[in-house]
């Protein structure tokens, strides 16, 4: 079985494809440029030319496959907005292609659109059509081609984490390199929930397996670290205060991130667990961040 897989090169997808080919897949990946093709044909991965910002591109990639996993999302936050409506466009062409065929399709998320209300952990039932993450845009285009009969589900995703990179949490340990403090919002409502980048990768291939329309996965390990102990243990590592400020300085403070660390992202994978069968295996997010190399 051959998987169309977006994103190949990246932090989540090339661990996807590591997992992919070590379950016997036949993989082709996703690149746009020379250098990515030779990463990927390094790997054992057939590179096939294309660029999400032209989703028309990838549909000759998709229609030579058997099924498809899209990983790949510009993380330029600065262009969150486009970056959101480009991901609901890609997942349109690709159900386009795969239409009628009953070819899986696994479309990528995130875990806080299941938080049916502030401060309510998110659950794999769940998807708040009225969250302000404008992530919803891929679930949308998700359900519309769900109900045009393509075999289609979602792995929303949490911080996924190793001790190189740490998901929204990076870019919180750049801020309190630049800024020479560890900050959190007041109180302990804000949480996060994390997975270690293997178990998240694993997620996906046991999602690929069931090929069960409708489905949303959460990759959860833990489901709510509060961001006032993520702050101390980024301070306690880089050795800068550690300081709560009001949520009136998060956005002086935090910049792009402030839409982020002003959210509960806890959620659970229950459901997902007891559907697959998923057990997280990996670090936990502080042993991560503990060993990171600064």
């Amino acid at each position: 079985m051959r998987i169309f897989l977006t994103g190949a090169t990246g932090f989540i997808g090339s661990a996807v494809s590591a997992q992919l080919i070590a379950a016997g897949y036949e993989v082709t990946g996703l690149t746009r440029s020379r250098q990515g093709a030779e990463v990927l044909a390094a790997s054992g991965i057939e590179p096939f030319y294309g660029d999400i910002a032209n989703p028309e591109s990838l549909s000759r990639g998709v229609n030579m496959c058997d099924g498809v996993i899209h990983t790949a999302f510009n993380h330029d936050f600065s262009t969150f907005s486009a970056n959101c409506e480009t991901d609901r466009l890609v997942i349109e062409e690709i159900a386009k292609v795969l239409k009628g065929t009953n070819r899986p399709m696994l479309i990528t998320s995130a875990v806080s659109l299941g938080s049916a209300g502030p401060g309510i952990m998110a659950t794999e039932n769940d998807f708040n059509t009225a969250h302000v993450n404008l992530r919803k845009a891929s679930e949308l285009a998700c359900l519309a081609a769900l109900q045009n009969g393509v075999n289609v589900s979602v792995i929303r995703l949490s911080q996924v984490h190793n001790a190189l990179k740490q998901g929204l949490i990076t870019p919180l340990i750049d801020v309190a390199r630049r800024t020479g403090i560890s900050a959190y919002i007041d109180g302990d409502e804000i949480r996060w929930s994390a997975v270690h980048l293997d178990d998240a990768a694993r997620l996906y291939i046991l999602a690929l397996k069931k090929a069960a329309p409708g489905s949303r996965y959460h990759a959860v390990a833990e489901q709510g670290i509060t961001l006032r102990a993520i702050a101390e243990t980024i301070g306690d590592i880089l050795n800068v205060p550690i300081k709560r400020i009001e949520l009136s300085e998060a956005a002086e403070h935090f910049g792009w991130l402030s839409k982020f660390v002003t959210q509960d992202m806890s959620a659970s994978s229950s459901l997902t667990q007891q559907l697959l069968g998923w057990q997280p295996t990996g670090p936990d997010l502080m042993t991560d961040l503990k060993q990171m190399q600064l």
